[in-house]
Formats: structure tokens, C-alpha cells, sequence
């Protein structure tokens, strides 16, 4: 009797919790009704391991299932292995998985292969498209996943910046403010040149020196790993003024003699300034990927830096993984000379605009219940939940919600600097060959970082090596 007492208990708090989870769903009879024909299907997806993905998983899909009757089979996995996971499926159209991340940088190649299903005329479907589903409130970053014909291949569910991170209560130290302006002659301040970024590097770092503290003024992702190329190619060269990594789009050609930029003096002076910049951070920088340099962030002995704010809801709300919840400033990086006007004037950018939708792959045998996933995953309502636990926003509407502001504040006014100045930030450039583009970056960038060779010997053969490639793939 007691034992079926506590299962009934058991059962009707489920219900209850279920019937909460359930009211903040906009319309959850539409949902029922448009996956009745769908009920007891299997969609396959897979993603990498992401604060948005983790989210999919534990929170979206339990409530997907229970709502639809539509399982959701979702790999979550590392970035090179969902990267070997879904290609090898589209490529050979095996039809594994009903629906695949897409990453912004990765778009195009799949665009030319012809692996993704457009959009577009499951959107026009009434019966398949959620009444509010409302395209247009999704924030320009969708526009990423749009061929040159404006058609629709991924729907972003994550959307992020890679920008200027900082310890505000460092920075706001009256102690450590009087000391470095006796050290520099000026203020400590958000830095807005690459002088002021490594004046202050350099202070923080000989500062925990001093104090016998472990503090750096610097952190990268150092590491032989593609996150090298990328924070090279969309973090610290555009702010130098060297856009699209290195590459003249209208030729395809790296070298200066033919247009292109890659070994440019500023390119190698660029180069120049990150290798010597790591004698400032951590001494295991060199084995950084963009997850350590967050977590080290976390850690606290970091006072400056550059983070995919998609680590924001951890850094600033979990105990757990950060000591520097409260003690979080977000801001822009800091330029060149002329950066930031020609990025106003939508001649160039200052950093990297990141993230990823879902897509439907051209070979998969669940589209329909795919469709209502990725919709499920994406609604309106469910975005300010979305935010408190991986950070991102890919709506319009989602900004001004109550719930947002208050995450704002606890995140260094970083859903300010996304709406106000996201529009300063780019993408990967349109470049099918960028896979193997990034491999032959990563062979000669390393070498540099690792002092094997020089910037400017480096940059020099890399830029006549990756015009082969391009002409060797037909460009």
C-alpha cells in the first residue's frame, strides 16, 4: 500500500511539473497536432558539445518528446568527431541523421557539395510551421545560413561573439588603478588600442608576480588545434585590418603580389604581436583549445582575453566552474588605426560573429519531424530559458525581454554589446575550401607560435602554399 502510495505521489508530481514546463509553451495543442502523424518516429541528430547543444539536450528534447511522441536520438559529442560524424554521412547519403549542426564556417563547403535540404518550402507549410515561428525576428545572423538566391538551409540556435573580456573588480581596484597609472602614465581603462591591450598585459602579469599571486594579464587558445587558425583568421587579424583571412575573394589569391594580404607587413606584424603576447599568459597556454582558455577564465587568474562569449552563462552564473561570477566585464576589442571606422562604415569588421543552426541533410528520411524539432528549439518563449543556460540569443524580441536585461547585468553588459555593435562583426568569409584551408594555416601558424620559425618566414610560405591549393582545387 505504502509502495503505491509513493508511486502515485511520484506520478502526480511529474504531472505537475510537466503541466509547468508545458504552460510557458505557446499553443501546445498546435504542437500535439502537428506531430500526430509523426508519433513514434526516431529523429537522428548530431552537434558538437556546446553550452546551446548541452541545453538541447537536458532541457528541449525531454520536453520535445513528451509534448510530440517524437524521440530524439542527439549526439553531443567533440568538435572533430561531429565534424567526421556528419560529413561522412552527407557525403555518402546514408541518410544517418535526420538533422546535423551546421557552424557558420563550415556553411558554405556544404552549400557547394549540395548536402543540405533548403528550407524554404517546409516553412511555407501550414500544417509543419508553427503560427509564431515569425522568420523575420531571427537576428541577421541567419542570414549566414542564406544562399546568394536568399534560400534558407539552417535555422541558428546558438549566436555568439568572440570579443574583449576583463575582470572588472581588477580593473576597478583603486590600489591596482594608482599603480599603473604611476607605471604608464595613464589610466586603467577598457583598452581601445593594442598598445594600451598589452601595456596592460604586461602590468597584470608582473603585478601577480609582486604579490606572489598567480595572475596573468593574457590568455589565448595556443594549442596546435584548428582553434589556432581561427583565433589568428577571425580574432586578431581583422583588428589589425587584415580581413578574410588574408584572401583576396575577388581572385582567391593570398600573396600581395596578387592581391591578397596573408603575408602582408601588418599580417606578420599581427603574427608577431600573439607570439610574443604569450609570454603573458598561463604557462600552458600552448595546450589551450577555446574550452581551457574559457575554463581558465573561470578559474580566476585571468584579467584579460578574448572567449566565445557562448562560456558567458557559466563564467557569470555557475558556481561550480567560476570565482569571478559578479567581477565580469564584456566590451569590444581593441584596433588599429582605422578598424573600427571602416567597420562602421561596413568596409571591414573587428571580430567574429559565431555560432551555428540546424540543418536538414538532403539524404535524411525524417525531415518533417526534423522541421518540428528545429522550430521547437528556436520559438520565441523559450529564448530567455535559452540564455540563462548557454548564454546565446538568436532572436530580435528576445532582447527586450525582463529576463534578458537581468542577464545582461550579470554578464558584463555583453547582450549590449550583441545587439548595439553586433553588426561590427563578420562571419568566416564564403570559402568552400575552408576546411583544408584551416589545415594548411594550422601547419605554419603553429610553427610560428612555437618559435620554429619566424612571423614574417612563416606568413611568407603560407601565403604561396595556400595560392597552390587554390589553384589545385580549381580557384
Amino acid at each position: 500500500m505504502r509502495k503505491r502510495l509513493l508511486v502515485m505521489v511520484f506520478a502526480l508530481c511529474f504531472l505537475l511539473v510537466s503541466s509547468v514546463a508545458f504552460a510557458q509553451v505557446a499553443n501546445p495543442d498546435w504542437w500535439k497536432k502537428a506531430a500526430e502523424p509523426y508519433k513514434g518516429v526516431v529523429i537522428h541528430g548530431v552537434s558538437e558539445s556546446t553550452p546551446p547543444s548541452k541545453a538541447l539536450r537536458d532541457v528541449a528534447i525531454p520536453q520535445f518528446e513528451e509534448l510530440t511522441g517524437i524521440k530524439v536520438e542527439f549526439e553531443v559529442t567533440s568538435w572533430d568527431e561531429m565534424y567526421n560524424k556528419e560529413i561522412q554521412d552527407m557525403q555518402a547519403g546514408t541518410g544517418i541523421y535526420d538533422f546535423v549542426y551546421i557552424e557558420q564556417d563550415a556553411f558554405a563547403s556544404y552549400l557547394e557539395q549540395g548536402w543540405l535540404s533548403e528550407l524554404n518550402s517546409l516553412a511555407e507549410n501550414a500544417e509543419l510551421t508553427y503560427p509564431d515561428f515569425d522568420l523575420p525576428d531571427f537576428t541577421s545572423f541567419i542570414d549566414s545560413f542564406k544562399d546568394k538566391e536568399g534560400n534558407l538551409y539552417g535555422i541558428p540556435f546558438e549566436a555568439f561573439l568572440k570579443t574583449y573580456i576583463y575582470r572588472t573588480d581588477l580593473f576597478n581596484d583603486p590600489e591596482i588603478q594608482a599603480a599603473f597609472q604611476e607605471k604608464y602614465g595613464y589610466a586603467l581603462a577598457v583598452p581601445t588600442t593594442w598598445e594600451q591591450y598589452t601595456d596592460i598585459a604586461k602590468f597584470f602579469t608582473e603585478y601577480g608576480k609582486e604579490k606572489g599571486i598567480e595572475l596573468y594579464g593574457h590568455v589565448a587558445q595556443a594549442k596546435t588545434h584548428p582553434c589556432l587558425a581561427y583565433e589568428l583568421c577571425e580574432t586578431i587579424w581583422p583588428t589589425w585590418g587584415v580581413y578574410n583571412w588574408g584572401i583576396n575573394l575577388e581572385n582567391m589569391r593570398t600573396s600581395v603580389e596578387n592581391g591578397g594580404t596573408l603575408n602582408s607587413d601588418t599580417a606578420k606584424e599581427a603574427l608577431r604581436w600573439y607570439v610574443d603576447m604569450l609570454q603573458y599568459a598561463p604557462p600552458g597556454v600552448r595546450t589551450y583549445t577555446w574550452d581551457e582558455a574559457a575554463a581558465t577564465f573561470g578559474t580566476g587568474i585571468i584579467a584579460q582575453g578574448f572567449l566565445y562569449m557562448e562560456n558567458l552563462g557559466f563564467l557569470a552564473n555557475d558556481p561550480n566552474r567560476s570565482v569571478v561570477i559578479g567581477k565580469i566585464g564584456v566590451d569590444l576589442p581593441p584596433t588599429k588605426p582605422g578598424v573600427m571606422e571602416a567597420a562602421e562604415a561596413d568596409e571591414g569588421y573587428i571580430g567574429y560573429y559565431d555560432g551555428g543552426a540546424l540543418g536538414i541533410p538532403k539524404a535524411a528520411k525524417n525531415k518533417e519531424a526534423a522541421w518540428l524539432f528545429m522550430q521547437w528549439c528556436t520559438r520565441k518563449e523559450w529564448q530567455p530559458e535559452f540564455a540563462k543556460l548557454a548564454t546565446t540569443v538568436v532572436r530580435q524580441s528576445a532582447f527586450k525581454d525582463p529576463a534578458i536585461a537581468e542577464l545582461n547585468e550579470k554578464m558584463g553588459g555583453y547582450y549590449t554589446v550583441m545587439q548595439e555593435k553586433g553588426h561590427l562583426f563578420a562571419g568566416c568569409p564564403p570559402l568552400p575550401m575552408q576546411t583544408p584551408l584551416n589545415e594548411l594555416y594550422l601547419q605554419w601558424i603553429s610553427k610560428a607560435v612555437a618559435g620554429e620559425i619566424s612571423p614574417e618566414e612563416c606568413l611568407d610560405n603560407l601565403a604561396k602554399e595556400a595560392e597552390k591549393l587554390m589553384e589545385d582545387l580549381g580557384y
